[in-house]
């Protein structure tokens, strides 16, 4: 309990401290790891990148239970806060209560909460609940994590952006409304369309904001940008993912034209890297297994 109450107490701080610090996201320990590794403050698991790398299915196919079984891994792996996404909160009011709790159980630090309905869709399907049925749910995620832990984090993300026909003025709205009335840590504004939609979004709503900016928004923000404009944190759910898997499919359609010859080249450039050869031990501290081994194998 002890372990769990200082990282969501980090967590906390961070906002409080107002901070500016980046989430990088991910969906395993192995990536966390490589985050803690270089400094990250906070490893965000994503519900999209657990779906497709455990589960082999599109974004909306995680449980709670399949969120919380993989999050708890990487909990156990990492010394830094990890912020989860909570989907829905896997239905009503009462169900979010009890996967706020499973999430505090699991270590966690922090989860969001989305606005659409149960189960999430996307594209031209997407819907969203009332704002009087959101602002439930987020109570009672509220009064879910004051029973076991105050210091976890309540994000409530607006999703409303995503519905066909939704302005911006309604995207404020709601999110104000899940500040004032829910009193939630944190405001997500989400499916913003442009920088500038962003940047008053970020002044309208009682912080701390994180806005989850759309990949569409050409040029990207920079993270002094984002920081002058007032977020509290930067937020990137797939950076410890993205190029990774780029660079998996490159390699394999290279290795499908020119065999064994590309194996050869990615360890020459590896051993160029000035940032070093990534190795699974070295990222993950083999010296720590082998210290157990000494400590407490027979010789």
């Amino acid at each position: 309990m002890a372990e769990r109450k200082r990282m969501t107490t980090r967590f906390k701080e961070l906002f409080e401290q107002q901070k500016f610090f980046v989430m990088a996201g991910g969906m395993n320990p192995i990536g966390a790891r490589m985050a803690e590794v270089l400094g990250y403050e906070v490893f965000y698991m994503s519900g999209g990148n657990t779906a497709a790398h455990q589960l082999g299915w599109p974004d909306s196919g995680s449980s709670m239970r399949d969120m919380v079984d993989n999050a708890r891994k990487i909990v156990l792996t990492v010394n830094i806060p990890v912020f989860s996404d909570a989907d829905t909160g896997y239905g009503d009011a009462v169900n979010t209560h009890r996967t706020v709790q499973e999430y505090i159980h699991a270590g966690i630090a922090g989860c969001h909460i989305e606005d659409q309905t149960f189960p999430p869709k996307s594209g031209p399907r997407r819907r969203c609940i009332s704002i009087e049925e959101m602002v439930g749910k987020l109570k009672a995620a509220m009064d879910a994590k004051m029973e076991l832990d105050p210091d976890f984090v309540i994000m409530a993300r607006c999703d409303f952006g995503g519905v066909p026909g939704a302005t911006f003025e309604e995207i404020i709205e709601r999110c104000l409304a899940y500040k004032e009335e829910a009193k939630v840590d944190v405001v997500c504004p989400n499916d913003l369309k442009t920088w500038d939609e962003i940047q008053e979004a970020i002044r309208r709503i009682s912080g701390p904001v994180v806005p989850l900016i759309p990949a569409s928004i050409r040029p990207y923000p920079s993270l002094e940008q984002q920081k002058a404009a007032g977020a509290a944190a930067a937020w990137f759910p797939a950076l410890t993912t993205m190029a990774g898997l780029q660079a998996n499919w490159d390699f394999l359609n290279d290795f499908q034209e020119r065999g064994t010859r590309v194996i050869d080249e990615l360890r020459e450039r590896a051993a160029q890297s000035k940032w070093g050869v990534a190795s699974n031990a070295g990222i993950l501290g083999s010296r720590h297994i082998q210290d157990m081994e000494d400590r407490y194998l027979p010789g």
